[in-house]
């Protein structure tokens, strides 16, 4: 489980660097944003911009998709 931070608080240098890392890990084994957010407590668009920085391939939205319509036998 990540480790919970400061709200609002400013991470820099080593710290950011590991908790990237971190996520990053979580992230390829399985875990979504939104998950990861709640874990640490901030927000999806610190967690979306720190996994992209650290290169990370991020999956597509899940859920429905609208695709080609099946034909009925």
């Amino acid at each position: 489980m990540a480790e919970k931070l400061v709200k609002g608080a400013r991470i820099s240098g080593g710290q950011r660097d590991k908790l990237a890392s971190d996520l990053k890990k979580q992230y390829e084994g399985g875990k979504s944003i939104r998950e990861l957010a709640t874990e640490t407590g901030r927000s999806y668009g610190f967690i979306h911009r720190l996994l992209s920085e650290s290169g990370v391939q991020l999956r597509g939205r899940g859920g429905a998709t609208r695709g080609k319509a099946r034909k009925k036998s």
